[in-house]
């Protein structure tokens, strides 16, 4: 399980930004060192993900907005619902497990030599494989990576499905 900062409290938070969950972005409260009040805050980093500096921390966005919208600390992972890790509308946010936040994987890791998520490549073949409920679970060889992409696609909608 990942460990999250949670050195400041939702009250500290406040009063210092302003959080508009209709958007997603945050803003100042308070003019600071190279800071204006209403100045929207906040940078992306290298995949994509709103990180905003406080308070000598920084903080992903996404885990900010779920504290100033539910007063507390997420229990888990953000998952981005709609898959764009800079969209922090609150409507675009929910609390979920390891395992249902990876679920949302859009494409392969870089080291997968097919390039298509879910399928590796073992001699001539195209395996296609998938992991739900801790449980790995092999589907079949196939003679292109298209094949066993396609199944590997049939067998996330069916074990796939999150509350």
């Amino acid at each position: 399980m990942k460990k999250y900062n949670t050195a400041v409290s939702r009250e500290e938070v406040q009063a210092l930004l302003c959080y508009d969950p209709t958007t997603g972005l945050f803003t100042h409260r308070v003019d600071g060192h190279k800071r204006v009040a209403g100045d929207v805050t906040g940078r992306l980093d290298s995949k994509g993900y709103v990180r905003v500096r406080l308070l000598g921390y920084e903080f992903k966005a996404h885990r900010l907005a779920w504290l100033l919208t539910y007063g507390t600390w997420p229990q888990a992972e953000i998952d981005h619902i709609n898959g764009c890790p800079s969209d922090n509308r609150i409507v675009n946010l929910r609390d979920v497990s390891v395992a249902v936040n990876g679920w949302n994987r859009k494409g392969a890791m870089r080291n997968n030599k097919s390039g298509l998520l879910g399928v590796s490549t073992i001699g001539k073949k195209f395996h296609a494989q998938i992991k739900a409920n801790g449980v790995h679970m092999f589907l079949g060889a196939f003679d292109t990576p298209e094949a066993a992409h396609a199944a590997y696609l049939t067998a996330k909608a069916e074990l796939h499905v999150a509350d």
